[in-house]
C-alpha cells in the first residue's frame, strides 16, 4: 500500500462522527423512529460510534444492525475470486422505520444500490437516508449520500482506505496510490 497522504487522524475521526450523530438528529427532528444499518465491515463499526453519540447527545440508545448485501451486487457473479459472505444481522421490524445506512466509503455507488434492494427484501420502511463517512466521487449510479463526513476527490488510480481499532488497531483514512499493484 503506497500511502499519498493521511486525510484524517483519529481526532478528526472523532470529530466527523460527532457531527454526522448531530446531522442525523437535526434531518430527523430527534431520533424516535431511527434504526441504524451499518454495512459490513468498516460501516459497522462506523454505525456503533454513531450511535453511541446520539446517545450521549440524546440519550436514546438507538436499535442497530447490520447489513450484507454482497449477494445483491449486479457484480459480483463477474468477479474471479470467491465473494466473502458475512451474515446480516438486523433483529428488530423495518416497516415504517426511518433507516439510515452507514458505509465507510461511497465510490461507484454498486454497494449501497445493491443494500437498498437487500432493505427492500427485509420491510417497507418510512425512509432511507444514506450517511458515509467519505465520498470520493466515481459514481457509476444515480447516488447520492445524505450525510457525508469528508469529500474527498480522488483519481481512479488512487482508493481511501478506512482504518478502525476495531479491525485496524488505529482511526484514520488515508489517501492510497494503486497504480502499481
Amino acid at each position: 500500500m503506497n500511502i499519498k497522504a493521511k486525510v484524517i487522524d483519529q481526532d478528526g475521526l472523532n470529530r466527523t462522527v460527532t457531527r454526522l450523530a448531530h446531522e442525523i438528529l437535526e434531518r430527523n427532528r430527534g431520533c424516535e423512529n431511527v434504526v441504524l444499518i451499518g454495512m459490513r465491515t468498516r460501516g459497522e463499526f462506523l454505525a456503533q460510534r454513531i450511535q453511541k453519540k446520539i446517545k450521549q447527545i440524546d440519550g436514546k440508545n438507538l436499535e442497530l444492525g447490520v447489513l450484507d448485501a454482497t449477494l445483491y451486487r449486479d457484480d459480483f457473479r463477474m468477479r474471479l475470486k470467491q465473494p466473502e459472505i458475512s451474515v446480516t444481522d438486523i433483529t428488530f421490524d423495518l416497516n415504517e422505520k426511518d433507516i439510515v445506512l452507514i458505509d465507510d466509503v461511497l465510490y461507484t455507488g454498486r454497494t449501497v444500490r445493491a443494500a437498498l434492494d437487500a432493505l427492500m427484501d427485509l420491510g417497507r420502511p418510512n425512509t432511507i437516508q444514506f450517511c458515509v463517512l467519505v465520498d470520493r466521487g466515481h459514481r457509476e449510479m444515480p447516488i447520492k449520500a445524505d450525510f457525508v463526513g469528508k469529500n474527498i476527490p480522488t483519481s481512479i488510480n488512487e482508493e481511501v482506505k478506512l482504518k478502525m481499532k476495531e479491525v485496524d488497531g488505529e482511526d484514520s483514512v488515508y489517501l492510497v496510490d494503486i497504480s502499481n499493484d
